[in-house]
């Protein structure tokens, strides 16, 4: 909770247009990533997980990105192609493990993902907190662009299975369960019922 209270604090401080306004809504992007850690390490340690933590843990940290990208796209700092990129990963991924979720599987997070994660927060606070030239900018860009990609892929081609029609229709799934009319075995008719109840035992 404490990150989703921060986030309207960031956004409030990028749109001051002060000269200390920049770094004081970097001050706020790295403490809140600070405090992503912080959390996650003591839910897990003294066993606090919960399944509100589970959700706003992933939607604060997301919106604090968008958040910051869509600053940068505000400025010209950052093309708008990149924010989108890195917009279209984050639902096409969550969709994945929805997809999954409901097939009765988690899907963990990969390496390739917390690489994304730390390098995207790196890169949006230097360019809160520093006046990058072009080139660093450019590249701070690129790493955000070029990690998101691969993590996107890494987690997509690790876990296609789930796209099949063999993974949504597991036994263990309660929508295996759910049969289609064509899938159904034919019901006997009433006249065939009532011969075979008639019928003299043998």
């Amino acid at each position: 909770m404490l990150r989703v209270a921060m986030i309207p604090v960031f956004v409030a401080a990028l749109y001051m247009r002060q000269p200390w306004s920049r770094y004081a809504a970097a001050a706020v992007f790295a403490l809140a990533g600070a405090t992503d850690y912080a959390d996650g390490y003591i839910a897990r340690s003294r066993g606090l997980i919960t399944d509100f933590g589970k959700f706003m843990d992933p939607l604060a940290d997301k919106l604090l990105v968008f958040a910051a990208m869509l600053w940068f796209v505000e400025t010209g700092d950052m093309p708008a192609w990149a924010a989108l990129i890195v917009i279209a990963r984050e639902f096409a991924v969550t969709a994945l493990r929805l997809l999954a979720a409901s097939a009765g599987r988690v899907i963990a997070a990969a390496r390739s993902g917390k690489v994304k994660t730390a390098g995207t927060m790196l890169c949006l606070t230097a360019m809160l907190a520093i006046n990058l030239p072009a080139w660093a900018n450019f590249c701070c860009v690129a790493v955000i662009t070029v990690t998101t990609v691969v993590s996107g892929l890494e987690i997509f081609i690790k876990n296609s299975d789930i796209l099949s029609r063999d993974i949504m229709l597991n036994p263990a799934s309660p929508d295996s369960q759910m049969l289609s009319r064509d899938d159904r075995p034919p019901r006997a008719s009433r006249k065939e019922t009532v011969k075979r109840d008639k019928s003299p035992p043998r």
